[in-house]
This record gives C-alpha cells, sequence and structure tokens, in this order.
C-alpha cells in the first residue's frame, strides 16, 4: 500500500510518502508561513523526487486536529480533494496521536499537548503497550492547571511533548513533581512518517462527510452564539 501522510495542523508542515511500513520520503518545515501556499508544491515536490505518480497512491492519511483552525482546514481539504479526485482511501489521525506516537520506546504514560491559548491546552493521554499506541484518555480541550492536577492522582510517571510544553512546564511539575518527564528534544516535532505508520492500522472514512476535530469552536463563532442565543434555538427546533 502506497501512502501520503499530510500534517498541518500547527506551525510545523509535515508531509510524507511512504510503502508499506517503509517511509520512501520525508519534508518537514517549522516555520510561520501559509500552509495554503506551501502545501501542493511540496507534495509535488515529494512525489517528483521519489518519482511516484498519484495515481499510484491508495490511501490518504491527514492529521485531523486538534489544532491551528486555518491549518486543520486546509490539510483536510487537501486530503479530502485528493482522496475524491484520485478515488483512494482516506484516514483521519488525531494530531496529539501522531504527537505520542514519536515516542515509542517511552515507559511512561505520554501527554501531548498544544498551546490552546488562554491557559489551556490541546491534549490528551496515550500509552505504548505491546508495540500498540492506546489512546488512555479522550483527546480534548482543557486548562493546563485542570489537566495536571487530574493527572497527579492517577499513578505512574508522564512525559510530555510537544514543542508548547515550555509554556506549561512548571504547571506540570507542580502537581505531578518528580513524576513528569520532557520527551527528548527530536521528539516535540509532528512527523508525518509516523503519522502514515499510524494510518495503515486504521480503517478509511467518507472522504465527503470527514471533518476536522476542532475540539473548540473558533472565537469568532463563540461569540456569535454568545450574542444570538435565539437563532440557536431557532435551528435546533427546526432540526428536530
Amino acid at each position: 500500500m502506497k501512502v501520503l501522510a499530510i500534517d498541518t495542523s500547527n506551525q510545523a508542515m509535515s508531509i510524507a510518502v511512504l510503502d508499506q511500513e517503509k517511509v520512501i520520503g520525508e519534508i518537514t518545515t517549522n516555520i510561520k508561513r501559509n500552509h495554503s501556499e506551501r502545501l501542493m508544491p511540496a507534495i509535488d515536490e515529494l512525489m517528483k523526487d521519489v518519482q511516484w505518480q498519484p495515481s499510484e497512491l491508495d490511501r490518504i492519511v491527514v492529521a485531523k486536529g486538534p489544532g491551528s483552525y486555518t491549518g486543520l482546514r486546509i490539510g483536510v481539504t487537501i486530503a479530502k480533494t485528493l482522496a475524491w479526485t484520485l478515488g483512494i482511501e482516506l484516514v483521519g489521525i488525531s494530531s496529539l496521536k501522531m504527537l505520542a506516537g514519536n515516542c515509542e520506546a517511552s515507559p511512561h504514560y505520554l501527554v501531548p499537548l498544544f498551546d490552546a491559548r488562554r491557559k489551556n491546552i490541546y491534549t490528551g493521554l496515550y500509552q505504548w503497550q505491546n508495540g500498540e499506541l492506546i489512546q488512555i484518555e479522550a483527546d480534548k480541550h482543557i486548562s493546563a492547571e485542570q489537566w495536571a492536577e487530574y493527572l497527579s492522582n492517577k499513578e505512574g510517571t508522564f512525559e510530555l511533548i510537544g514543542e508548547d510544553r515550555f509554556l506549561y512546564k512548571d504547571t506540570f511539575e507542580r502537581y505531578l513533581m518528580n513524576r513528569v518527564y520532557e520527551a527528548p528534544l527530536k521528539d516535540h516535532l509532528p512527523k508525518a512518517s509516523v503519522l502514515g505508520l499510524l494510518g495503515l492500522k486504521e480503517e478509511p472514512v467518507d472522504a465527503h462527510t470527514f471533518t476536522p476535530d476542532y475540539l473548540k469552536l473558533a472565537e469568532a463563532e463563540e461569540n456569535w452564539r454568545k450574542e444570538h442565543p435565539d437563532q440557536l434555538e431557532e435551528a435546533y427546533v427546526e432540526k428536530i
């Protein structure tokens, strides 16, 4: 199975192509530039480098969130378009699970996280068990303090993963003390090759109905809902 994996869920952009479990090529950058301008040229460049034609692909794997609203929309839209146009399978993988997948040898509970602003984070809890990455707690949007306090009531040790970990390291250390660790430096950046490997084991989804997992409404939408509760109620009544 030939796979194209795409992640634009945060600042880093990563794409990879795999032939079964063999990584054939990968491009990862970590700069503040518009993914909408760079993603398709990067895909084209990588496919040319490995001498693959789009018609040879069997599956598209995309990071489905959480993360940047704009970044997610770009990656998911292109993934859906490619899957539909080429008539191939589409698989969505949690952006947090992809990060946890970097730490295959870790003996700890894995705590991938992205900054969600206002002292909140996107996070989850994962663990490698017998060579499989298991989701222990569902991905969520939560305050860093609440999450650290919750984890403090759980036995075991915890490993923080992600470039935003330094923003909340002190919070986790206050609650978990010597039970919290940081992943090695090489493991904090999302890798599309890991995304692709995880995507080999998942069932494909319908390309038409697939949507990102934002976990939280955009601030503009939240404000609109607060200002228009009557319209929300009318929409709900019409729906039922």
